[in-house]
């Protein structure tokens, strides 16, 4: 298994957004440019917080009908914290909503995303519901979500600690998951330390293409120049 990233390394992601991590795991050639990342089915709930990194740590839920057992309290299962914390932090907790369509209910809301704070989440993603949205926003907690509820319905965990699907991303424990404005994408850990030195060679190469479109010396001959040089 792949050790964890250090805390600088972790820092570089938070300075990074996803569509350029996204451009630089595709020149390490481990996964098609096409798969990696959710669809946008899954949105940013809170565009305008900084961007969210961690590890995944994973549950299933339902929320259109109540559990086989108790009352359906979302705060009865409460053995899924204890995976949580066998991740390690900072985590990112990725909630599949199992009904269809999903979202009926909110799972998280002002109360969960606190627990979760604490327990060293930075954020959380699920295709399923969210709510109470101006208190979490101020913790501050980010969320990926497929829509907004008003309810928590009958939402509750049955299932914990395995892969998970959202937006088409298949997601496993333990997993790095970066987020913004943009969306959500995993990062393979076998080249997660070196992918924000090939982020920033890309930013370099981006900044050269801008501004000669921006210059005086601009041409098209130049600009196809430019174009064919590597990104990194």
């Amino acid at each position: 298994m792949n050790e964890p990233l250090t805390p600088a390394h972790l820092e570089q992601f938070r300075h990074l957004s996803t569509c350029v991590v996204a451009s630089a795991i595709e020149g390490f050639r481990v996964r098609l440019p096409n798969t990696g990342f959710a669809n946008s089915s899954v949105g940013c709930v809170f565009p305008d917080l900084p961007v969210m990194i961690g590890y995944a740590a994973t549950a299933k839920v339902r929320s259109s009908s109540p559990p086989m057992e108790g009352r359906g309290y979302y705060y009865e299962r409460t053995d899924w914290w204890n995976h949580i914390l066998t991740i390690p932090a900072p985590r990112v907790v990725v909630i599949q909503d199992m009904d269809h369509p999903p979202g009926l209910g909110a799972f998280i809301g002002e109360v969960n995303a606190n627990i979760l704070l604490a327990l060293g989440c930075s954020g959380m993603v699920t295709n399923g519901g969210v709510r109470d949205l101006n208190a979490v926003k101020a913790m501050p907690f980010q969320m990926f979500a497929g829509n907004v509820s008003v309810s928590h319905a009958y939402a509750h965990v049955f299932d914990f600690g395995g892969t998970v699907e959202i937006g088409g991303l298949t997601i496993r424990p333990g997993e790095l998951i970066q987020g913004d404005r943009h969306g959500v994408l995993s990062v393979p850990l076998e080249i997660a330390a070196d992918v924000p030195s090939a982020a920033q060679e890309i930013l370099l190469w981006r900044q050269k293409l801008v501004g000669l479109c921006r210059s005086r010396e601009f041409s098209v001959e130049r600009i196809r120049e430019t174009l064919a040089e590597p990104e990194r």
